[in-house]
């Protein structure tokens, strides 16, 4: 039996670390295939796609000048590695990541409607599946080596289910929201680390097969956990409902529960009822006791509260949302962004390998050392929470904008414009370390890309925190999965060109990424759009709060009223 709205929120801490521990350990584990790549070739993935050493003979004389390098025939744990392989694999890792970001937008809508259980049980499911499909394309590779590609896509999808549910969880922290959005993020992008600490286990001799049996089970718990504490309901936003508020006046006329702004709206009109209704009576009759009036006159009714509730929801709809700047320029910046993360990650081991002259005991270290540095994404991405969320309790909210202030009171900063200005910084500072990221990369130096494996790591969960964070500050909670959802699947198509990316560099540029780095660090420039629209849109909003607050009954009039009766 799934628990109620109110059960859940009394368990929100425990959902809360269980969420952070489940995106550690299944929810984007793809972004760590440097070491799942080693791991393959060690299992023989795909190695009967290269020739052996004892094909050489079969070479006539006029193919000796054209036959392959001897390090075409490098082994890795008795099995045959060569560049095939690495481009065979590398597809199946593109598709895997292409699933893992792509899928959100029909998993968006599908969370909006019916809220992140299902999604969550259906997603731990599908991660179990796909590691005993990659244990049993081990027991036999050179006949199941195909299966890693529905592995990787079931993995993908399973752990995007896992990622993208968690990030309803921080609606029920308040103000807050955004630190938890990024806590969230911030175990997603960490997630990395698992394959490196499973290929630790691996090199100290369990078997790749026991291991993925292993974690199998392990997703099952996450499944029970899941079955046990999370509602069937979507998680409403703090705007939407408070749930330390529960009130029940059958006296005033509805005998259903409200929370939050609707108890609060029901009250004040409720008051300004009995206010005008005991003046009037006043004047023709003496006072009556409040509970002998008639509720029906007195008070809103369930449907009244519906109805009036539901109009001011929809003064933003989906297809505004979409089309709006915010949107359109945050696309750009994550379909860059998204590029240059996953071109890094699946050209990591052979730019390494280039470095390093094929010392491949050199390229096991590095992308170690690599998988490692995933945990500062839950180090770092709270401080972008932090900066989404600065300063917010110190701003007006609904009942500020309705209290009169006394005069020469200083007026308090709106949230909404704090909450933009919070969200400028952010990209600022995110797009500062992409481009740093970007001159790293440049530079043809083995101990430099520990530095390049840090900002990559830093931006990787900076940037998918600033983008939550901004869409939860601006665009209504109930279109949260479905915006996020689109831009996960543009930024996914987009991120697609790493294939032909890396098919350029192992082909025509020889192995060598520096004319892709170059495009890509240009490419990159185009995330400044966005901070800088951010940060005009922020002046507008307070420019206009500034001449409502010069001549507040004309702007009322003019742009809130329904007929307009004054103009200046």
């Amino acid at each position: 039996m799934a628990p109620t709205l109110a059960t859940a929120f009394s368990r929100r801490w425990w959902m809360a670390v269980t969420a952070v521990i489940e995106n550690l350990l299944f929810s984007a584990v793809l972004l760590g295939w440097g070491s799942l790549l080693i791991m393959l070739k060690s299992e023989g993935f795909y190695s009967y796609l290269c020739k052996g050493p004892g094909n050489g003979s079969d070479l006539n004389v006029s193919d000796a000048s054209t036959s392959a390098p001897p390090e075409e025939y490098l082994e890795m744990n008795g099995w045959t590695i060569c560049k095939d392989q690495d481009e065979m694999l590398n597809l199946a890792f593109t598709v895997g990541s292409f699933l893992l970001s792509a899928i959100t937008l029909p998993m968006g809508i599908v969370m909006d409607k019916y809220g992140p259980r299902k999604l969550r049980l259906l997603g731990s499911a599908c991660f179990a599946f796909s590691c005993l499909l990659i244990a049993y394309g081990a027991s036999d590779p050179n006949s199941l080596s195909i299966l890693i590609f529905f592995a990787l896509a079931l993995n993908g999808f399973g752990g995007m289910c896992m990622t993208f549910t968690s990030l309803t969880l921080p609606n029920m922290f308040g103000d807050l929201r955004s630190t938890f959005i990024a806590l969230m993020i911030g175990s997603y992008a960490s997630s990395a680390v698992t394959f490196p600490g499973i290929k630790v286990i691996y090199d100290l001799g369990a078997t790749f097969i026991t291991i993925l049996l292993v974690w199998a089970a392990c997703a099952c718990l996450v499944f029970f956990n899941c079955f046990i504490n999370w509602p069937l309901e979507p998680f409403p936003g703090p705007e939407d409902m408070d749930f330390t508020v529960k009130i029940k006046f059958s006296w005033l006329g509805f005998d259903h529960k409200i929370t939050g702004k609707q108890f609060y709206r029901q009250v004040t009109t409720v008051g300004r009822r009995l206010s005008v209704g005991n003046s009037i009576k006043q004047q023709h009759q003496p006072p009556k006791d409040l509970a002998s009036q008639e509720a029906n006159k007195l008070c809103l009714s369930t449907v009244d509260l519906e109805v009036k509730c539901k109009a001011k929801e929809e003064t933003q709809s989906f297809m505004k949302s979409i089309f709006s700047h915010i949107f359109l320029l945050s696309l750009i910046t994550m379909c860059v962004t998204q590029l240059r993360l996953i071109f890094y990650m699946g050209a990591m081991n052979t730019i390494l390998e280039s470095l390093t002259n094929g010392d491949l005991d050199t390229v096991s270290v590095y992308t170690s050392i690599f998988g490692v540095l995933q945990l500062l994404c839950l180090i770092t991405s709270p401080v972008i929470g932090y900066v989404m969320d600065w300063r917010l309790k110190d701003c007006e909210d609904e009942n500020d904008k309705i209290t009169k202030r006394e005069p020469g009171q200083p007026r308090r900063p709106d949230k909404t414009i704090q909450k933009i200005i919070n969200a400028t910084r952010a990209f600022i500072f995110t797009n500062l370390l992409l481009v740093g990221f970007g001159v790293t990369c440049l530079i043809p130096s083995l101990p430099l890309q520990i530095l390049s494996f840090i900002l990559h790591t830093i931006v990787r969960g900076f940037i998918h925190s600033a983008v939550g964070g901004l869409y939860a500050a601006v665009y209504p909670s109930s279109q949260f999965g479905s915006l996020t959802g689109m831009q996960s699947l543009i930024s996914a198509l987009f991120a697609l060109l790493q294939q032909p990316l890396f098919m350029a560099m192992v082909g025509p540029l020889e192995g060598d990424p520096l004319w892709v780095n170059v495009g890509l660090l240009v490419l990159s420039m185009l995330g400044f759009c966005l901070p800088m629209y951010l940060l005009w849109h922020s002046r507008h909003l307070q420019r206009l709060r500034d001449e409502q607050d010069e001549d507040p009954k004309i702007y009322v009039k003019v742009n809130n009223g329904s007929k307009p009766e004054a103009f200046v």
